[in-house]
């Protein structure tokens, strides 16, 4: 049998760390041995990336705007969040007496390259980075679904990412530090060009849309 599914969780905060305007959060939870680094959770609805794990803890990190935005901000140590892996599907092997659980993230990356940006401007802000990008957008283009929206997906570098100040031929990403130190974000500064994949999804959306009628 095969079925797709969400693995939720109130899971209890076990510690709460402040750096400048980041909190990292660790919380205890029974699908912890699931998790790997890099991995993104949802936490009361607010996806967070796993930059550490230590026994059944894990540790994400929200930066400032996250913590602005939501109620994050607001934990205590003891309070419980809700939690939830990304969608999965579960199978059974005929050959193995258990079930097998694969995760994938909903932001499909293929590894197909759209087009390259360039980055105009890195600013620091309370620990994390926020990096602006700059491409060549025409109305063909848009049509393709090779444009962004405030709160969508975007690949960088392959680097899966959410898009935050969304304009024609523009975006920003909020960069935090796990993944500024153990991606080639680090590297990345104003003249920098970088590789761009728009989202499938988006893709797939502006065919229907264009060919559809």
């Amino acid at each position: 049998d095969m079925f797709s599914g969400i693995v939720e969780e109130a899971a209890p905060v076990v510690a709460l760390r402040r750096e400048q305007g980041n909190l990292h959060l660790t919380l205890s939870c029974s699908f912890t041995s699931e998790l790997k680094i890099d991995q993104s959770v949802a936490h009361n609805g607010v996806c967070l990336t796993v930059v550490g794990i230590d026994g059944d803890t894990y540790t994400v990190t929200a930066i400032q705007e996250t913590l602005d935005r939501s109620n994050l901000g607001l934990l205590k140590t003891g309070d419980k969040v809700k939690t939830g892996q990304e969608l999965g599907v579960i199978y059974s092997d005929p050959e193995e007496d258990d079930r097998t659980v694969l995760h994938f993230q909903i932001h499909i990356v293929q590894g197909h390259v759209d087009c390259t940006a360039r980055c105009t401007k890195v600013e620091e802000a309370d620990g994390s980075w926020y990096y602006t990008f700059v491409y060549d957008s025409t109305p063909g283009m848009v049509r393709e679904g090779y444009t962004t929206v405030e709160k969508g997906s975007i690949t960088v570098n392959g680097v899966s990412l959410t898009v935050c100040n969304s304009r024609p031929g523009s975006f920003q990403v909020a960069i935090i530090p796990y993944t500024h130190e153990h991606t080639n974000f680090h590297q990345i500064a104003e003249g920098s060009v970088v590789n761009l994949e728009f989202d499938i999804v988006g893709k797939y959306i502006s065919r229907i849309m264009t060919y559809g009628k």
